[in-house]
């Protein structure tokens, strides 16, 4: 049964005043706060210090019926407040409550909110690198130390009465969400579930679901946000709002009419961008002047700042979609002078960051960059994302929350839970990279993201501003701002050890049934008429795109379509080109020999060396020579080093027996090397067309389509360009639309089938196998090698199951495991073509276990491929060396030197070998194996590594 209570946004302030209330409605609401005042919640209540919203007390009121409850809410509205209450009811009953959260800063964060109301005694926290009192009546936890749990039947599960899950939207994460599904199909029946979610649009399906596998479940929806949020566009340094004066931004409704000053100007600057590129306004020392910027150029940081602390709209937290970006702001302020905080907070700054960071060695201060991340934070300016450490990250949330800092450059990832409320909310674009390539943000995301700004009990309005940029579309931002759409998709797919942990507990037929009760399954049965629903919908938007891209000149698609077949014909001789330039490039690395002096032309490692070792055998990107530069630094050259390719410019003869290791050599060949080239001028590099700019004009079919496209009536046509916008919306939704009618294709049955297909895939490799039961049915049971995969949850489980049982890491040592199995775990952010080096060399110990690895993997993508599977992630040995250094006790400065892995990438890659070797060190079929990696553990948690916040 599922009970709903839907709050919609209250009366605008300039509706009439209510009605008084009947003697018998006030004599109702007496009689309503008196049942509260004796319960619980108003026991609960009191602990508080601050009224209930309506919201709240529904929810709390269903949980005290003993009802599950799904709470769907705006950021910053309060929802916590009812995990608070599971808590307070768990305690007040005897019982345990777990209160789980995606990520483990809010693991954290929860963690110490909750001891400073109950005490350390009766609060623990476990976040798989972290365990403090964890059989507490309350444990604070990520998800997947709760799904390991329940996998394991662990004892702690005993009298537990509450299960909290924060941010239960998580589930739609593609890596991470099917833990979610998984722990509420497997929670014990009587155990009450709190879910606390952003506001979806589909909270009353998810809550059908809810109610499917756990029974009785109160949807408790709140469309109100405390404080309501304003829509504005920074343009030229001035921030216009976005919508027309007489519309209620708190409900601006379908197409809202657009500023049209904010129009106006947006027009105006796009049309005098080209002339402001050649001469914009200048001050007096030469640079141009922020009011007269073209939006072709980006507005500086700093400039942002700049109008926020002039309209009274800090502290803020401005949105970019890249590390470098974040970064780089940060010093584009400081370099401007930019100073947001008084002495007396300068003072406070310093203090709490010198307290929080006094565990950090001094000999890794210069290392982290703490001299120049503390002067930033002084100035009330800071950065925050996944490259950082997480102890900087954590006292920047600190500082941010005590409102000493003002400004916060952060990736989307600050926008998941953590508590660091904002005025105002900065957009610097509506694009992102998702990974794969730049897509346009959701009105989801655009949600999430802007539902930081505005302070509860501070604030009487929250800010989302958008930077304006070229292509910046008014009325898309306001179909974004204006939506509330933010449907919850699951993510849930069956993996190898979920697979082995449910036959053992309930077998193969009934494992089955057990996923089709998971809400991915629940979605597809049902959402076959919702996806009908939106394909026509598709459709209807299909024919509105068409009609505004008509022409009174001639058939525009037809025309946009000449124009899309240009564009694919000229990427694909930009690939065909790039392919034959770089095996020219390639070319140039052979047949080099010791003592070559070569000219780099351009890129990192730009300038002169000189070959100490010519590289291996040639491939398709040729050998990779390692060389001494001029400043004594030894590179392997690869390709995508070496931009035009090198140039053998002399001869310089190289000592016999010189070996790069010995400090005294690197500096004499240097210095040779230094005389050799002299004064010679640095590379050059000319300016030529790129390739497939080059390839195209001398291409017959691009010549003979822009010849048709130029004889086309509509080419000719003023309006050329706005329809050519409608005609990409069209071909981009048409995409779309044709991919959602495949989609309606296959959808029921789907989660089983995988399943059945990754059982036959275990039961070829022996972890399942089929047996006679004592009926004499043939029953498929867990195998003594699978009962050992029903411990590793890592990502690639199979993958790491097959190295421990081909015994491929038996004969390592703790610094080479802990190596060997970061290829499992770490997936590097670019494509480094450079080949990492192993210690020891390809013949070492740790040489042949990495090709074990390589083998196991390449057997196993070809089984998956023959049973149309798809979960085995390739190796990537980016951190072989990194972790084998620290791992052997070198410095943070030796591990890191020479590569460009951040400190805070570091930690929080070692941090998941850690989770990894733990599994090990509870699996391994060896028991020296299992010490070897309770060894490499505890080498690698040291230091920056092992630092905690709590």
């Amino acid at each position: 049964m599922v009970s709903r209570s839907r709050r919609s946004v209250p009366p605008s302030p300039h509706d009439d005043s209510p009605a008084e209330p009947s003697p018998a409605q006030r004599y109702a609401a007496a009689r309503r706060r008196a049942e509260v005042e004796r319960s619980e919640l108003g026991q609960f209540r009191e602990l508080l210090g601050f009224p209930l919203d309506d919201f709240q007390v529904d929810a709390c009121r269903a949980l005290e019926r003993g009802s599950g409850v799904l709470v769907a809410a705006p950021t910053g509205a309060g929802k916590t407040v009812v995990g608070e209450f599971a808590v307070h009811l768990a305690l007040a009953a005897g019982r345990k409550a777990f209160y789980t959260t995606p990520i483990k800063a809010l693991s954290n964060q929860k963690y110490s909110d909750l001891v400073r109301r109950y005490g350390p005694d009766r609060v623990g926290l476990l976040t798989g690198d972290t365990t403090i009192n964890g059989e507490a009546p309350v444990v604070v936890m990520t998800t997947e130390v709760l799904r390991n749990m329940l996998y394991a039947g662990s004892t702690s599960l005993q009298g537990l009465g509450f299960v909290v899950m924060d941010e239960v939207h998580y589930l739609a994460d593609r890596f991470r969400g099917p833990v979610w599904e998984e722990v509420i199909i497997h929670l014990p029946d009587d155990v009450q579930l709190v879910s606390l979610s952003a506001t979806v649009s589909n909270a009353e399906e998810f809550g059908d679901w809810l109610a499917t596998v756990r029974g009785d479940t109160t949807v408790v929806v709140s469309e109100h946000r405390p404080v309501p949020l304003g829509q504005h566009v920074l343009v030229r340094g001035d921030l216009l709002d976005l919508y027309a004066g007489h519309v209620d931004p708190t409900a601006p409704g379908v197409d809202p009419p657009i500023n049209p000053d904010l129009t106006h100007l947006l027009r105006r600057s796009n049309r005098e961008e080209p002339t402001q590129q050649r001469r914009g306004p200048r001050d007096r020392g030469g640079r141009q002047r922020t009011g007269g910027r073209p939006l072709g150029r980006p507005t500086p940081r700093f400039a942002v700042v700049d109008a926020l602390d002039r309209d009274g709209l800090l502290p803020a937290i401005v949105f970019i979609f890249s590390r470098a970006g974040c970064q780089g702001a940060v010093q584009q302020c400081l370099a401007a002078g930019i100073r947001l905080t008084t002495p007396a907070e300068q003072s406070e700054i310093r203090r709490i960051v010198e307290e929080r960071c006094a565990a950090v060695p001094p000999e890794d201060l210069d290392v982290l960059g703490y001299w120049e991340f503390s002067d930033a934070l002084q100035r009330g300016v800071a950065a925050h994302h996944a490259g950082m450490l997480p102890l900087f990250k954590e006292t920047v949330e600190d500082l941010f929350s005590r409102g000493l800092v003002k400004v916060v450059f952060a990736t989307e990832t600050l926008a998941l839970g953590i508590n660091m409320p904002a005025r105002s909310v900065v957009l610097e674009k509506l694009v992102k990279w998702d990974g794969s390539s730049h897509v346009d943000v959701t009105p989801g995301e655009y949600t999430q993201l802007t539902g930081r700004a505005g302070r509860r009990g501070i604030d009487t309005e929250g800010h989302a501003v958008v930077v304006a940029h070229p292509g910046l579309d008014p009325v898309q931002l306001a179909g974004l701002a204006s939506k509330r759409l933010y449907p919850l998709r699951s993510s849930f797919r069956p993996t190898y050890n979920m697979a082995v942990n449910l036959v053992a507990q309930v077998g193969r037929d009934r494992a089955r049934e057990v996923l089709e009760t998971s809400f991915a399954q629940f979605q597809a049965d049902r959402g076959v008429v919702g996806l009908a629903r939106q394909a026509q919908g598709h459709a209807e938007a299909l024919e509105g795109y068409a009609r505004a891209m008509v022409c009174h000149q001639g058939d525009f698609a037809e025309y946009a379509a000449l124009r899309r077949q240009i564009t694919a014909r000229e990427k694909e001789l930009t690939r065909a080109e790039a392919g034959a330039r770089r095996a020219e490039v390639a070319r140039t690395l052979q047949g080099l020999r010791v003592g070559d002096v070569l000219e780099i032309p351009i890129g990192r490692r730009s300038g002169h060396a000189v070959v100490i070792d010519p590289g291996g055998d040639a491939g398709f990107d040729g050998p990779k020579p390692t060389v001494l530069t001029v400043d004594r630094q030894v590179r392997k050259l690869t390709v995508a080093d070496v931009g035009t390719g090198v140039r053998t410019v002399g001869f310089l003869r190289v000592p016999k027996g010189f070996t790069a290791r010995v400090p005294a050599a690197r500096r004499d060949l240097a210095a040779a090397l230094r005389s050799t080239v002299g004064t010679a001028s640095g590379p050059t590099r000319k300016d030529r067309p790129k390739g497939g700019q080059r390839a195209a004009a001398d291409d017959a079919e691009i010549a003979a389509l822009r010849r048709r496209l130029r004889a086309h009536p509509c080419h000719s046509c003023p309006d050329r360009e706005e329809h050519a916008r409608w005609a990409e919306r069209w071909s981009r939704l048409s995409a779309e639309h044709d991919a959602l009618v495949a989609r309606i294709a296959g959808r029921t049955g789907s989660i089983a089938a995988v399943f059945d297909r990754i059982c036959d895939i275990l039961l070829r490799l022996g972890y399942l196998e089929t047996a006679t039961d004592d009926a004499g049915r043939a029953a498929v049971q867990v195998t003594d090698d699978g009962r050992w995969l029903r411990r590793l949850y890592a990502e690639n489980d199979l993958l790491l199951a097959e190295c421990l049982r081909r015994g491929i890491f038996d004969e390592l040592d703790a610094p080479g495991l802990a190596a060997v199995v970061s290829t499992l775990v770490y997936r590097s952010r670019r494509d480094d073509q450079s080949e990492p080096r192993v210690p020891g060399g390809p013949g070492g110990r740790l040489g042949v276990a990495l090709d074990g690895c390589v083998r196991a993997w390449s057997e196993l993508d070809d089984l998956e491929s023959a049973h149309k599977v798809e979960t085995i992630q390739p190796l990537d040995a980016g951190l072989v060396e990194a972790v084998h250094r620290w791992a052997n006790g070198r410095s943070l400065d030796a591990v890191l030197k020479g590569g460009e892995l951040s400190a805070g990438d570091f930690v929080r890659w070692c941090k998941q070998v850690i989770d990894v070797l733990d599994q090990v060190a509870q699996a391994a079929p060896v028991p020296r194996l299992r010490e070897t990696a309770r060894q490499a553990v505890d080498a690698l948690r040291r230091g920056v590594v092992a630092y905690s916040s709590v």
